[in-house]
């Protein structure tokens, strides 16, 4: 069972997704990442985009320790059903509306950021956090990324959870990796934009 890990809502449980077509990070790995985005000061106040957010945990976990806005992005129906359960849940315990759920594709997400991003400083995001299914190709996630690329504030970091014998993403040219880190078989990458 999936749990919100620390924070205000620390110790809530969370609905999993039924099935195997999501692949839940783990509770290591989540105390690890969240543990290293408290220490660099990004959570607290932050405006957060999960995409492929699967049950929500990585978005929710964010809320919990004190991100102002979370989206959650899921295409899957059961996913997303979940991720709405879920993020009904932190929000009683938060008592805000903290978390939202977007359903659909992240491209089309994104495409719609981006198409209102001129002009809205509201749709620049801190911090997106991504774990995308292993079959999504290194070519469509470069495509993602370079959506993502437009929709960030000057600071943002990004966390992309990957297959530890997935290669390291292709960067576009508006963001660098800055840092990565391997849990068994779980590797993370962080990237933030490159300075204008």
């Amino acid at each position: 069972m999936s749990r919100i890990i620390a924070g205000a809502a620390g110790g809530q449980p969370l609905k999993s997704v039924p099935g195997d077509a999501t692949r839940p990070t783990t509770d290591r790995v989540k105390e690890a990442l969240f543990s290293r985005l408290e220490s660099w000061d990004l959570l607290a106040g932050a405006r957060v985009l999960d995409l492929f957010a699967g049950s929500g945990a990585l978005g929710i976990e964010s809320a919990s320790r004190g991100a102002r806005q979370v989206v959650l992005v899921e295409k899957a129906p059961k996913a997303a059903s979940v991720c709405q359960q879920n993020a009904a849940l932190v929000n009683k315990v938060l008592k805000t509306t903290t978390v939202s759920v977007q359903r659909g594709s992240v491209d089309a997400v994104l495409d719609s950021y981006v198409n209102a991003a001129s002009g809205l400083p509201s749709r620049t995001f801190d911090l997106v956090l991504l774990d995308p299914p292993y079959p999504l190709t290194e070519s469509e996630l470069a495509v993602t990324l370079q959506k993502i690329s437009k929709i960030l504030a000057e600071d943002a970091t990004i966390v992309i959870e990957r297959s530890s014998r997935s290669p390291e993403p292709q960067w576009p040219s508006q963001l660098v990796n800055f840092s990565d880190k391997k849990y068994g078989e779980t590797h993370l990458w962080f990237a933030e934009p490159v300075e204008v």
